[in-house]
Formats: C-alpha cells, structure tokens, sequence
C-alpha cells in the first residue's frame, strides 16, 4: 500500500517518510548491507541473507500492491537514512494483524526517524483493520524497548538465547505486539 509523504524537521535536520519507489531498490539495497554491519541489533551480520536492488525493487512492488503491507523509506536530501516494513497476511485467521520491523543508520539516531517510522506505519495499520502490530526486538536494545512501549506495545514473550553474538554470549529476544481495538 502507498501513503502520503510527510516532511519532518527534528533538531535542524529535515527528512522525509514516504512509501518506497522503485527508484529506491539500489539505495535500500547498500543502505540494508551497511546498517546490518553497524550493530548486533539486526538478526543479520553484515553480507548475511543479502538483498540485491532487483530483489527489492519486486519487494517494492509487492508491498505496493498488497493491501496489508507497508514499505516506508527516510530520506535525507535524496539519501535514504533508514526503513521501515509492515507485513500482513490475506489468512483469514491472521488477516487482523501484522509484523513491523524497522531500521536506521546509526549516523542518524537521535533525530526521531525510527519514531517516525513507528508512527507512520501505526497510523496506517490503525486506519486498514489491521488490529495487532508485532515485533521482535534484541533484548539489549532498550531504547527500541522504550520507544514500543510508549506506543502501546507490550512484552507478550522472550525467546531464550535466540541470538549468539561477537562476544559469545547468547542473548533473548523479545516479542512484543500493540493490540487496537
């Protein structure tokens, strides 16, 4: 599904929340490859489970065309600083909700873009039937913790030692869903 733009301006840095185009399928791309290397929060490393622009541009596509799904990009002065994903399902049973997963290049934390995401794709689900929004989180990354719950989204499980990271520890992920009536 496509929305509107929005324009944000957020400690003098000016970005963008749209839909993504096909035009952003070699960007998203370079842009994935970078921010999986950035931190351990993504369930990737980097070069891991590699996306190329032809492979995004038909997930572009498809995310356009399926009422229960939602593909949004921040843009930076035509750079593209992170994205976002809803994605549903035309089951009957699990017709109501849908996973969200998001990110952001690190250079750009701070400035609400992952907030923005959040809210835009909340917005969307909100107005489309879509009554559950889920999500799994790293349990470490308590600002992410801290964002989902200030917009409803509560812990529902942990999967235990679920991630094994660079210093050989295992660490649990947290699911969490946002329930709208």
């Amino acid at each position: 599904m496509i929305i509107g733009k929005k324009e944000f301006n957020v400690n003098e840095l000016q970005y963008t929340i749209r839909s993504a185009c096909a035009e952003d399928a070699q960007k998203l791309s370079a842009l994935r490859l970078k921010i999986d290397g950035e931190t351990e929060y993504m369930d990737r490393e980097k070069g891991e489970d590699f996306i190329d622009a032809s492979s995004f541009e038909q997930r572009i596509k498809e995310d356009t065309e399926k009422k229960r799904n939602l593909f949004l990009v921040a843009e930076v002065q035509d750079r593209l600083a992170g994205f976002s994903r809803c994605e549903g399902t035309d089951l009957k049973r699990s017709s109501h909700k849908a996973e969200f997963g998001v990110c952001v290049l690190k250079e750009f934390w701070g400035y609400g873009i992952g907030k923005h995401l959040l809210q835009q794709s909340l917005s969307w689900a909100d107005t489309n039937g879509i009554k559950k929004i889920s999500l799994n989180v790293l349990e470490t990354n308590e600002r992410a913790i801290s964002l989902y719950k200030t917009y409803g989204f509560e812990a529902e499980g942990i999967l235990k030692k679920e991630k094994l990271l660079s210093d050989g520890n295992y660490y649990n992920t947290v699911v969490m869903g946002r329930f709208h009536d």
